[in-house]
């Protein structure tokens, strides 16, 4: 930094905020201005600052041990708690520029995305806590802009860039409005940003605290930022010169440094200036530093409701009631309405407190008339003799029998391990052509319960629901096509040809179900290390489009699972997710869904039905457990309800949904809000935001021509 001060339009007349105490006296100072002044104009070189500090840095580094950190907290784990509790339900603004570490080819590029990213974070930030304690209705009276270091000048971020002045950023600062932005003054700053490479590094090393570097850099901007406020002739300024906040960032991780002590302490030794302010930060002053925290996501995003993103908003939070007065809602006021706001969660999931231990968890509303558990009389023993199951082998030939016509089917491989198998085939007629083939059970002489029911939902009731959605005119590319449907023809003579009765072979009359595409289940792009952030973005748009077109004719999958969706690449386009195991569909009323501990619905598993988001709830926990999501011990109905209120009441799943893409977590939180309610699913704006997401992050565009 230049030797000339970017203080010299700090001193004159602030705009008094509307709301301030009775007590906003200024603050009496024990030295005149024109020292004050002398002192900012020496007081440039935040590096000989440090230099000063660095005994008393490794005194407290030896103090602590390298084990804890050597300086108090600014803020308790209760009043986090307090916080994030008070800041529940609130909706930050989703970001869309990211400082990404991933993409940071070249470092001038990064610089500027970051401080891009930095400015919309800080934006978000102080809107959604103005909104949130001072209310909607008044204007906002901060802006935010960056900090020029051989300046007074104040610039947003673009401006910045496009003039060719980022390399002069040395901060970035939410500030007291002003009609001229660009002439902003620094005893106008309400708390200051410093955007650093090397914040996160401690973290990376095990430590808590920031490096004595950027320790050193923080206490150097809190320092001029108090002086140019003791400078300033605002009561409220001025009675507020004694502390102030610096946030510490990087691409990924945060961190709060607060710095309080009287003025009239420090030594104004014009020919000294930086030993005297290193003394009185070691004996006159008191330095609070949270630990560093993740703030951003690998990927960018910003982790709302983490407790690294926590302490910066609070921060925030107390640096604009010191230049705005107390908010209009209190945070205890807002916090205490967490308990009726979980207690109202709880009854709209049919979610009551478990009364026989008092612990906590929560357990299913028992219903009289429909009962988890029947008790049946005891009938006598049926003997069931198992019939023999048709299973094919790669490259045998099966003949189906399709009413019209008869057609070969070679098999080339099975896709899935599961019982009954799905195999990949290709008609012996069209060797190059490839198709999913679905083998039933032969028909027995039993009752239709006591037939293989899973054979029977995956062919005979999906090929039902392939020929309604036909009939209903549903077509999209995420749904299969069903080629041909009709039953096996055995080898040797068959006593019933024309009837659907079996004439005594073991594989008469068993059905068949030919569909296409085909492709790889996701299951098997897992476990093969291929299923990335990129997939996770596809998959849930091309599901959902296959959603939204079953929906318009008022079918619904109920069955959304890894081994349901399947990726097809045909080397052609680009690869897409089509969503197959469409027979357990729900057609009408009286279908019910699969009971699926993981990926069920909570309606679903608390009422035996589906509502209008529940195969989106599905298609959440599918990509949540797919992209890395830790997976519970989940042994019964009761069980799998806790885990997904206690999942979604602490955002586990949208915040690992954010380390994917900011879409993802905002569309989690969209499908969270209509749990259990008989709202719609608005499935037309969250296809376009993914796709304009995919379209932007990856280059490539969405085949919507036949979706």
């Amino acid at each position: 930094m230049e030797d000339q001060s970017p203080d010299r339009t700090s001193v004159g007349s602030a705009s008094a905020p509307k709301k301030h105490s009775a007590s906003s006296r200024g603050r009496r100072r024990n030295f005149s201005s024109s020292t004050c002044k002398d002192f900012l104009r020496k007081f440039v070189d935040s590096e000989l600052l440090t230099s000063s500090l660095e005994d008393w840095f490794s005194g407290h580094s030896e103090d602590c041990g390298f084990r804890k950190p050597g300086f108090d907290v600014p803020f308790e784990l209760t009043e986090l708690h307090n916080f994030d509790y008070a800041l529940e339900g609130v909706t930050f603004q989703q970001l869309v520029r990211m400082p990404s570490a991933l993409y940071a080819s070249t470092s001038d590029v990064f610089e500027a995305s970051a401080y891009l990213a930095l400015e919309d974070f800080l934006h978000a930030g102080v809107k959604g806590l103005w909104q949130t304690f001072w209310g909607p209705d008044e204007a906002m009276p901060f802006s935010v802009a960056c900090v020029h270091s051989t300046s007074s000048r104040f610039y947003p971020a673009e401006k910045a860039i496009s003039s060719g002045r980022l390399d002069g950023v040395c901060a970035t600062a939410v500030l007291l409005k002003n009609l001229k932005p660009s002439q902003g003054r620094w005893d106008h700053i309400v708390v200051l940003a410093l955007l650093r490479p090397d914040v996160g590094m401690v973290s990376a090393q095990g430590d808590e605290e920031p490096s004595p570097a950027v320790l050193g850099e923080a206490l150097f901007f809190a320092l001029r930022v108090l002086l140019s406020r003791s400078l300033s002739k605002s009561s409220t300024v001025l009675r507020n010169s004694d502390s102030v906040y610096v946030l510490l960032f990087d691409s990924q991780f945060g961190g709060v440094v607060k710095v309080q002590g009287d003025l009239n302490r420090l030594d104004f030794d014009l020919n000294n200036v930086y030993d005297c302010a290193a003394e009185w930060i070691k004996k006159h002053s008191r330095i609070s530093v949270c630990s560093v925290d993740r703030v951003w996501n690998k990927l960018g995003n910003a982790n709302w409701g983490d407790i690294g993103t926590l302490q910066v908003l609070i921060a925030i939070f107390h640096s604009m009631i010191q230049f705005y007065g107390e908010p209009k809602y209190s945070l205890d006021e807002l916090a205490t309405e967490h308990s009726s706001r979980l207690q109202s969660r709880r009854s709209e999931r049919h979610l009551v407190d478990r009364q026989a231990n008092g612990n906590g968890l929560f357990r299913f509303q028992q219903r009289s008339h429909s009962p988890e558990i029947v008790e049946l009389q005891e009938e006598a023993a049926v003997d069931v003799k198992p019939h023999e199951t048709l299973r094919l082998e790669i490259g045998s030939v099966v003949l189906m029998d399709d009413a019209y016509t008869q057609k070969g089917f070679q098999i080339s491989d099975i896709l899935t391990g599961s019982d009954p198998p799905i195999y990949t085939s290709a008609p012996v007629e069209e060797p190059t052509k490839t198709c999913l083939l679905y083998v039933g059970s032969s028909p027995s002489h039993l009752d239709p319960a006591w037939e293989d029911m899973d054979s029977w939902y995956q062919v005979q009731r999906q090929t039902k629901v392939l020929t309604v959605m036909k009939q209903r005119c549903i077509s999209s590319r995420y749904i299969p096509h069903m080629e041909s449907s009709g039953r096996v023809i055995h080898p040797g003579p068959c006593n019933n040809p024309n009837s659907n009765a079996s004439c005594g072979h073991p594989w008469c009359s068993t059905p068949m179900l030919v569909t296409s595409p085909v492709g790889e289940t996701i299951s098997n792009l897992i476990r093969n290390g291929l299923f990335g952030a990129e997939e996770a973005l596809r998959c849930c748009h091309d599901c959902l489009s296959a959603l939204a077109a079953a929906a318009s004719a008022g079918v619904r999958h109920g069955d959304i699972q890894p081994e349901n969706v399947i990726c097809v690449n045909n080397g052609s386009t680009h690869p897409y997710f089509v969503l197959i195991g469409w027979g357990h569909a729900i057609l009408e009323d009286r279908d019910r869904p699969v009971m699926n501990l993981f990926f069920s619905s909570t309606f679903a598993l608390q009422e035996g039905k589906l509502c209008g988001a529940s195969d989106a709830e599905s298609l959440i926990y599918l990509l949540y457990f797919s992209c890395g999501g830790v997976c519970p011990d989940l042994d019964s109905v009761e069980s799998a309800l806790q885990w997904r209120e206690t999942s979604w009441s602490r955002r586990v799943i949208q915040q690992k949904l954010g380390d994917i893409s900011a879409v993802l977590k905002a569309f989690a939180d969209y499908v969270d809000s209509l749990c259990g309610t008989s709202y719609p699913m608005d499935y037309e704006i969250w296809l376009k935001r993914l796709r304009r997401t995919i379209n932007e992050d990856h280059g490539k565009e969405v085949d919507t021509s036949s979706s």
